[in-house]
């Protein structure tokens, strides 16, 4: 009784950041183990472990990098599993729990509260409020989402269009890049519909609307209502919702037209104006960490991929389904460089000063991003030299790993047990976030005041 106490305890005292990583790999591991199983493939037959654990990390890192076509090797229940992984590595099981708990006409406590705070990058909104507008939103965009892409899959596949549907909703919104219909052609991805704007434009939406965030969507919630209530005084949005509206309409529209020019004699050839415009805007969407592909990503031109990498390696936009090193993150440097240069001593975006923690943490948050790439693209270059896989591919792979994108140039198949651990170990950190499995890695009880030390002049540039 007393060591179960004792574990309670324990339990207890585990800082938030240390749980929220915690359970994404308790989750991983509970999906590899039920991945290994003969059921869980259509041979009947065990999956190795690696490819089993490599799976169920992209699954519920969202990523959708993977070594098996998913419809061609999964049977209906190894497929439900990825699902699942999916839908619980995109909404996290913090948000999950909570919602339960919220569900069951339960207060949150102190530590449900400060857990969520560090899963939503620190928001002070009204917790209850935001764990019901995740669930619901969430749930809803889901089901509209089956809803319009079962009008195109029910009748050309029957009762499997349904699954199809479903299964390509929940991924889309949860930025996760799985598909299952690798019956048509193994892993041809969305390409034998690039000229279906229902299913492209929906999936495409889904994206989108997935990577906003969720703090973003609560707060548009709350504005919406107010102002249609007429309430006097009402809030204006916050300036992180600003920031990220525009940041991700920016990068749609210039991903969209580079792409389009880059590509417009090459993966576009075959098409009119209006589908070349069509699937530039799809890639631009996939490329921001969902993982999709309307186009064979392995023909594309070596700055279409450069182009490709910086999507990804941006992102989507805090507290959402997708990685990246965040939208705003990548505003806040953009805005710290552009103040240095005009003489300010003090990064100011919009009129406003930004907090120097959000800037350290910021620059903190892109120089571990880099060098993890970095480290996974040597380790892939040195693992794959002897299947000349181009140092291209091989950060290609590492950003698309890293960002939970999960678009290849085609090498995912064939990489070798080193490549696959380091792109697994690549996911994992791009999904919890370097700065959060750092802490989680190092954290430890401090009772001491921070000890106050002299100042160190260091020159710079």
């Amino acid at each position: 009784m007393e060591e179960k106490h004792s574990l309670i305890k324990r339990l207890k005292n585990i800082s938030p950041v240390r749980l929220i990583v915690s359970s994404f790999f308790i989750i991983i591991v509970m999906g590899t183990l039920l991945l290994t199983l003969p059921f869980s493939s259509r041979a009947l037959q065990p999956t190795p472990l690696i490819n089993a654990f490599f799976t169920a990390t992209s699954s519920t890192c969202v990523t959708g990098l993977s070594v098996y076509d998913t419809w061609t090797h999964w049977s209906y229940f190894g497929q439900g599993v990825i699902l699942i992984l999916i839908q619980l590595g995109g909404l996290g099981l913090v948000t999950f729990t909570t919602g339960f708990t919220l569900f069951m006409r339960r207060k949150l406590g102190l530590r449900d509260m400060q857990i969520v705070k560090e899963y939503t990058s620190g928001s002070m909104m009204d917790t209850p409020r935001l764990i019901r507008t995740i669930l619901i939103w969430t749930f809803s965009c889901e089901a509209v989402g089956a809803l319009l892409l079962a009008i195109r899959f029910i009748p050309s596949f029957g009762v499997r269009g349904i699954w199809i549907s479903v299964f390509l909703s929940i991924s889309a919104y949860c930025n996760a890049g799985f598909d299952i219909l690798g019956f048509l052609k193994p892993d041809s991805s969305l390409t034998l519909f690039v000229n279906d704007p229902l299913v492209c434009v929906t999936i495409a939406l889904l994206i989108i609307i997935g990577g906003i965030g969720f703090i973003v969507i609560t707060d548009i919630h709350s504005w919406g209502s107010k102002k249609f209530k007429k309430v006097e005084n009402h809030p204006h949005l916050a300036l992180h919702t600003i920031v990220a509206l525009e940041t991700t309409v920016a990068l749609l529209l210039v991903g969209t037209v580079l792409f389009f020019t880059f590509e417009y004699n090459n993966t576009l050839a075959d098409m009119n104006f209006f589908q070349k415009l069509h699937a530039s805007f799809f890639q631009s969407a996939t490329a921001r960490t969902a993982g999709f592909a309307s186009i064979d990503v392995g023909r594309q031109l070596d700055i279409t991929k450069m182009l490709t990498i910086v999507l990804m390696f941006i992102g989507a936009s805090p507290s959402s389904t997708g990685g990246g090193i965040k939208t705003t993150t990548f505003v806040v440097i953009i805005s710290t460089v552009l103040s240095v240069l005009r003489g300010k001593n003090e990064t100011v975006l919009k009129k406003r000063r930004v907090d120097r923690t959000v800037v350290y943490r910021s620059l903190s948050i892109v120089v571990l991003s880099v060098l993890v790439v970095i480290i996974t693209t040597v380790v892939i270059a040195i693992a794959e030299s002897s299947h000349n896989v181009s140092a291209l591919d091989a950060l290609f792979e590492s950003v698309s790993a890293f960002g939970t994108v999960g678009l290849t140039a085609g090498i995912t198949q064939g990489l070798t047990v080193v490549s696959k651990i380091a792109l697994i170990i690549t996911m994992f950190i791009g999904r919890v976030g370097p700065i959060s499995l750092l802490l989680a890695l190092t954290m430890h009880h401090n009772s001491r005041l921070e000890t106050i030390l002299p100042e160190g002049k260091i020159i710079v540039g």
